[in-house]
């Protein structure tokens, strides 16, 4: 019993000790900072009395006493703690949950070979890409597939990169996914068993006119090789101007889309963040490589985080046109914090800018040439906005 007694006190004191742990988590900017601890304390003295006279309560009269799991209790305490912030891009991650946000940070991890993407207003998220020949391709999932739920539970609504932990897992392991299908919306189960996935985040291909498209879905680890490729690749075929699709490109990793934003680029501030204290740092581009060829880049409204980092420095450095829609609006950075008993925090620590210095949280990167989207039921492939990018390109040649 004076186990028990001590445990509450030690649930919350227990997180103190940290280790930073560079990674990403899709959709985050990631830039880490030295921690600090204040001297009063984790939590009001109130709340620790509250605390232990609810644990109290607990132990005198509690009916299902022997089946109490203090892990779970553990882990209720701090992810309440951490929910109570209200502020959707601060998160705690429980062990499973941070074992598959590191996988993800290089690219490759297990998952079930999906891409998903998220509507800025309804939250919905759907399959736009089920890579053929992968688990999820296997197991009957569909692009287009609504998202519905993972191992049972309702994850409508819930952030993108929470639910992606929740699908992505180790190798060998099995989840179980409901999608929503077609205009009734019919559900759809299947149990998946994960694979070992790389994450292929760039396409590209050689359009009309010797212009090249490249796609970029994310940026990871494994995405900065391949984005040099596909350029390598196309100059080596005749590119004379280039379109970048960000799309439906949640973001990724704060050192990944600066390091590709160098390699198209003149010499200049690429980035800048700043803490609450004003405390900040900028990140550079050189002269080593530049893009020597016409640019248009394609946004969307689920263009975000590190995407508007790419799009904004490609419309204040002026070396291309912004066609599409107006971005997402994520100028926040987020630090993760892996903890001494495995799980981690990932929390909302600083703003960034533009080159000039802007910063377009809840405000989003504007397009250059403005045109939403529009569907083609008649040909489902068409793209007008992709279309428009064409145009533009083959006018100004």
């Amino acid at each position: 019993m004076d186990e028990k007694k001590n445990f509450w006190k030690g649930a919350l004191c227990g997180a103190l000790a940290v280790l930073i742990v560079v990674g990403i988590v899709g959709g985050s900017l990631i830039l880490f900072l030295p921690s600090k601890k204040k001297d009063d304390g984790i939590v009001a003295q109130a709340t620790e009395e509250k605390l232990k006279t609810i644990q109290s309560i607990i132990d005198d009269i509690y009916l299902y006493d022997d089946e109490i799991d203090e892990s779970a209790l553990q882990e209720a305490i701090i992810d309440g703690y951490v929910a109570g912030l209200n502020e959707p891009y601060t998160v705690y991650y429980n062990e499973e949950e941070t074992t598959a946000l590191f996988e993800s940070t290089s690219g490759v991890f297990g998952g079930i070979g999906v891409q998903i993407s998220q509507d800025i207003t309804s939250m919905i998220m759907t399959f736009v890409k089920v890579y053929e020949s992968n688990p999820g391709d296997k197991a009957g999932f569909l692009d287009g597939d609504i998202l519905y739920k993972v191992n049972g539970e309702d994850v409508t609504g819930q952030e993108l990169d929470t639910v992606v932990t929740k699908i992505r897992g180790e190798v060998g392991t099995e989840v179980e996914i409901t999608v929503l299908r077609g205009d009734n919306l019919e559900e759809y189960t299947a149990t998946v068993t994960r694979d070992l996935i790389e994450n292929d985040t760039v396409n590209y291909e050689m359009k009309e006119k010797r212009i090249g498209y490249v796609a970029i879905s994310g940026f990871e680890e494994v995405t900065y090789a391949q984005f040099e490729d596909a350029l390598t690749q196309l100059k080596s075929q005749g590119m004379q101007s280039l379109i970048i699709d960000l799309r439906g490109n949640p973001g990724g990793n704060l050192s990944t889309v600066v390091e590709m934003c160098d390699l198209i680029l003149p010499e200049g501030t690429i980035v800048s963040v700043k803490d609450r204290n004003g405390n900040g740092q900028f990140y550079t581009s050189d002269e080593e490589n530049k893009l020597e060829v016409p640019l248009v880049v394609l946004i969307d409204g689920n263009s975000a985080s590190a995407s508007e980092i790419f799009a904004g420095a490609v419309k204040d450095f002026g070396i291309g046109t912004l066609v599409g829609t107006t971005t997402y609006g994520k100028g926040i950075v987020q630090n993760i914090y892996q903890l001494d008993d495995g799980t981690s925090l990932k929390i909302t620590s600083s703003e960034y800018f533009t080159p000039n210095g802007t910063n377009i949280h809840g405000i989003g990167v504007a397009p250059d040439v403005e045109i939403p989207y529009e569907y083609d039921e008649n040909n489902p492939e068409a793209d007008n906005q992709l279309d428009k990018a064409i145009e533009i390109l083959k006018n100004g040649m």
